[in-house]
């Protein structure tokens, strides 16, 4: 870990202080950077985000190797440090497209970022030093994809929700808990015989993923992506395969496991999962298996408002939490819309999908890599 150039420090001097103040108190806070080689420096920050109440996955060091080596954005893994104790921690990267603009974005590719501190001091602190870098790189925004909402004053988007709902400790009460009509499709995918596996590659998952994105109009993340995400995160990234009772794929998820959560992240179905229920299966068999591991939390992640997995994710009897995304705006006078909402893009998404498969699948990667 190295100090930044420019270093935010907060903190009461001992030349100011009180008789009573302790050595802590006195002690200046410093920003620095966490390097991307910096082993032992990506441990301790780990061991802070696994301990800090605020912070979600998407907050872990191994994210900055994947976002610089996949889709080669620069990371700024900004960390709080005082006395030698990391007090908190803002993972940044630069995304900079012709297409899409030049934002300093925390995260891109995570659906929650911002800041996770200790105090508001240290965030403060962090928060700071995040525009400093913004400006200094001469980006058009910086975006912060806060769970709560921070800066009543700073541009906000409200456009997206977070489903997130308790696993019981029983598997039929969770059963029972779903709403009586997806509870009648989870069961009607039991009953066509379904079976389930965990895949240790990206192989049949992405074939999946890939045939989804392309009737749906958007470019597809490289397989080499999905198969990183499996490798630098181990047994906290994990494939789940539907398949039919003849052995054909038919839907497929990528999993987070953190602390007590399971957070279904990427998914994809055949044509043929909606008539067999294979996707409700699959979400099904992923929350039957958590509460078999004892966790706590099925964490269904994103959506747009308005949307058929807004609809989707209501249907199982969760409710939506706003998320609260804050911007500072640079070289711009209005929120940044790079989203397939966007009516300006609809003509792409078209086009899209009369793309052969195989022609999308290459291209994809060039475009996905700036949408973050």
């Amino acid at each position: 870990m190295s100090a930044l150039p420019v270093s935010a420090t907060s903190g009461t001097s001992a030349a100011t202080a009180g008789p009573g103040a302790s050595a802590a108190s006195t002690a200046a806070r410093q920003v620095k950077r966490l390097a991307l080689d910096d082993t032992a420096g990506a441990a301790r920050w780990d061991a802070f985000v696994r301990e800090c109440p605020t912070a979600t996955f998407f907050h872990l060091s191994a994210w900055q190797r994947i976002i610089r080596r996949q889709f080669g954005h620069e990371g700024f893994f900004l960390y709080v440090e005082r006395e030698g104790r990391i007090e908190g921690v803002l993972p940044l990267a630069q995304n900079k497209s012709r297409l899409f603009g030049h934002a300093l974005v925390g995260l891109p590719f995570a659906v929650y970022g911002g800041v996770a501190a200790l105090d508001e001091d240290a965030a403060t602190a962090l928060e700071t030093e995040a525009q400093a870098i913004a400006r200094r790189l001469g980006a058009e925004h910086l975006e912060l994809r806060n769970v709560q909402r921070r800066h009543t004053d700073w541009p906000h988007q409200d456009l997206y929700v977070t489903f997130r709902k308790e696993i019981l400790a029983d598997e039929e009460a969770n059963m029972l808990a779903i709403p009586r009509k997806q509870r009648a499709m989870v069961r009607k995918g039991i009953k066509n015989n379904l079976r389930a596996e965990i895949d240790r590659d990206a192989g049949r998952f992405f074939a999946l993923y890939a045939d989804n994105v392309h009737r749906h109009g958007t470019p597809a993340m490289p397989k080499r992506y999905f198969q990183a995400l499996m490798d630098e995160f181990g047994d906290d990234a994990e494939v789940l395969i539907v398949s039919s009772e003849q052995g054909e794929p038919l839907s497929g998820v990528l999993s987070f496991y953190f602390r007590d959560e399971v957070l279904p992240y990427y998914a994809g179905d055949a044509v043929a999962a909606r008539d067999l229920a294979a996707n409700d299966f699959k979400y099904w068999e992923l929350m039957r298996r958590a509460c078999a591991r004892g966790l706590k939390v099925f964490d269904y992640g994103r959506s747009k408002q308005g949307t058929g997995s807004y609809s989707f994710k209501k249907n199982w009897g969760f409710e939506p939490t706003p998320l609260h995304y804050e911007y500072q705006l640079y070289q711009r006078d209005a929120v940044p819309q790079n989203n397939p909402s966007n009516a300006k893009y609809q003509l792409m998404i078209k086009a899209w999908r009369k793309l052969p498969i195989s022609v999308a699948n290459w291209l994809g990667p060039f475009i996905v890599r700036s949408l973050g």
